[in-house]
């Protein structure tokens, strides 16, 4: 996809040329090129339009039904926020006050989209020509062309004293090859840019990787760590006036429906947990149930919390498993009851599986080294129920409980 593919692709030969694409999309691509040939679509556009309705195809999971209007590139999607993680960031500056803001390396707008869907007037600066370009018809896709106004140019050298807020998402892939940079200084825009940019803007967020060192959160910033349907997705770091707690861990739900407010009250639960980051987590026993906590909750340093709430405890103090003698609903972490327990031995445990008739089993680890795919098939299974397996240590021993599930009730 190059700037002169995207502009015909808006054209309305564009637009036929994207809604034959659309028809014959996901299955064989030769085929598929030779049916928009055959309807006269000249090569080079059909490719353009096989390219995006392949792309929104698998943009459905991160913007629902807005995809299918969008244009995308395949850097610009995986990194791109999804829309309900951006709608609840857009509702959270609204209310701190945010009326103007600086999208500082907009990628795709899915940020810019949400902040404007929620009555914020955004000023997005993209680096990338055809990128930037494509914000701007995203933009005008959506209908919030007269709130987003997309410039490409050098994210460092916007002027931001026009604005009351700043939203930063550093590229942390390289251009052209798409690899992951793992050093921040290495970000654009780099890291000391980054960090500075609240002292210039106080109402700042910056978007950061899951897996950012504790050490590189800012003194006074809010670490936020984000899942939807339990899978982590981000990490975001609020500075300033926006800060509210130290950390805070944010479990979403993907399904669509009335945009989000502050509080996600919407029909669509977020959920919420804080704290210090800092506290420890007692030891004790193995007990009956086990909490196998959400990513945010471990990545945000916030077990000690949820163990409090749980009245759990550690059986390791490296490993992130709760402990409990009660099953408690939480949204925070899965609930498994414990049947048996085991020093791991592979002849011991495909014995016990054998005994209990056990031919599906679900792995789960934390602390092992073990396979689980490998073990799965050394294990041999054959039997007509089911089980969970845990990989893990207890007091530094390598260990297997065997569990099953605790019905979720709240």
């Amino acid at each position: 996809m190059d700037l002169d593919q995207l502009t015909a692709l808006r054209t309305p030969e564009g637009s036929t040329a994207l809604a034959s694409a659309e028809r014959v999309a996901g299955g064989d691509p030769l085929a598929a090129a030779a049916a928009l040939r055959s309807a006269g679509i000249p090569g080079g556009l059909a490719a353009a339009a096989l390219t995006q309705a392949e792309l929104r195809r698998r943009a459905v999971g991160k913007f629902g039904a807005a995809a299918a209007r969008m244009f995308l590139t395949r850097p610009g999607l995986e990194q791109a926020t999804r829309r309900v993680v951006a709608d609840r960031r857009a509702a959270r500056l609204r209310a701190a006050g945010v009326t103007t803001l600086a999208d500082l390396g907009c990628g795709l707008g899915a940020d810019a989209l949400a902040a404007a869907r929620a009555g914020i007037r955004v000023y997005a600066v993209e680096a990338d020509p055809l990128t930037a370009a494509m914000a701007t018809a995203n933009a005008e896709a959506a209908g919030l062309a007269e709130l987003v106004t997309v410039e490409c140019g050098d994210a460092t050298a916007f002027d931001v004293s026009r604005v009351d807020g700043a939203f930063c998402d550093p590229a942390r892939r390289r251009a052209g090859t798409g690899r992951r940079i793992f050093d921040p200084n290495a970000y654009s825009p780099p890291w000391d840019f980054v960090t500075a940019l609240a002292e210039r803007v106080p109402r700042t967020v910056v978007k950061v990787a899951p897996g950012l060192d504790h050490a590189l959160i800012p003194a006074g910033a809010e670490a936020e760590w984000v899942s939807v349907d339990g899978d982590l997705v981000e990490a975001a770091l609020w500075c300033g006036p926006l800060a509210g707690v130290p950390r805070r861990a944010t479990l979403l739900r993907s399904k669509e429906g009335p945009p989000v407010d502050a509080s996600g009250r919407d029909g669509s639960p977020s959920h919420h947990l804080t704290g210090s980051g800092a506290d420890e987590a007692q030891v004790g026993p193995l007990r009956r149930f086990l909490y196998d906590p959400d990513p945010a909750v471990v990545r945000a340093h916030l077990v000690a919390e949820l163990a409090a709430d749980l009245d759990a405890t550690l059986a390791d103090p490296s490993i992130a498993y709760l402990y409990a003698d009660a099953a408690r609903p939480t949204p925070f972490a899965r609930c498994l009851e414990i049947t048996d327990v085991l020093p791991f031995s592979l002849k011991r445990l495909r014995a016990l599986l054998r005994e209990r008739r056990v031919g599906r089993v679900e792995i789960l680890k934390r602390g092992s080294a073990l396979e689980p795919e490998k073990l799965r098939r050394d294990l041999r299974l054959s039997g007509d129920t089911a089980a969970s397996l845990v990989l893990t240590r207890v007091a530094g021993a390598p260990t297997v409980l065997i569990c099953r599930p605790v019905p979720a009730t709240g």
